[in-house]
């Protein structure tokens, strides 16, 4: 049992982080209602947890777990079929190529920008790969941590870790150009696809 620990105090600690993972895996039109009915969950089992693992890694396997739930549910399926694309999510302008009134500024819009077109390469991946490239790169839980919340061998993380890096690697490679600004920025824009001309038959 939490002896230190009272759900308002865990509610006001965990909540934004719960909240920006959930948006992360789900999306953020179901993120807020789904980070209720994780912490619905929390308050509920609080009494029963033993303490074997850390406080954080037990309530993201609250969350991850209801995640994956939502995603299996023919609801959530539909909706991504029908509308697979969060609104804000779109490249097609580049703040690389923003008038340079103010570097700083220019920098944190940058940055945005390039954290947008990776979390939406990230969003594709499959959906063990993504939980787990969030996890770790994202969240910052160590590989243990991570086999504890989804409930698999640290050796598998490893794996999983590996083939996502790997995935997500080369889909970057494939769909961006990658480069530095003149502020040492890493900075990327998204490739155009060129549609060559059709020949004649």
């Amino acid at each position: 049992m939490v002896s230190n620990h009272t759900f308002n105090e865990i509610f006001d600690e965990y909540h934004p982080r719960i909240l920006r993972y959930l948006k992360r895996i789900v999306g953020s039109d179901d993120a807020e209602d789904l980070s209720q009915e994780v912490f619905d969950k929390i308050n509920k089992g609080l009494n029963k947890f033993q303490g074997r693992s850390s406080l954080s890694t037990w309530i993201y396997r609250i969350a991850t777990n209801t995640a994956i739930d939502r995603s299996r549910s023919a609801a959530y399926k539909y909706e991504m079929e029908h509308h697979p694309f969060e609104e804000g999510t779109s490249l097609e302008s580049s703040g690389a190529k923003a008038v340079k009134s103010s570097p700083a500024t220019d920098q944190l819009v940058i940055r945005k920008e390039m954290s947008d077109c990776i979390n939406e390469f990230i969003d594709n991946l499959p959906p063990d790969y993504k939980t787990v490239i969030v996890l770790s790169d994202l969240e910052g839980f160590a590989n243990k941590e991570i086999a504890e919340i989804l409930n698999i061998s640290l050796d598998n993380v490893k794996i999983r870790l590996h083939r996502a890096r790997g995935k997500l690697k080369k889909a970057l490679q494939e769909g961006c150009d990658f480069y530095y600004t003149e502020g040492s920025t890493l900075a990327c824009d998204r490739k155009q696809v060129q549609i060559l001309p059709k020949t004649p038959d």
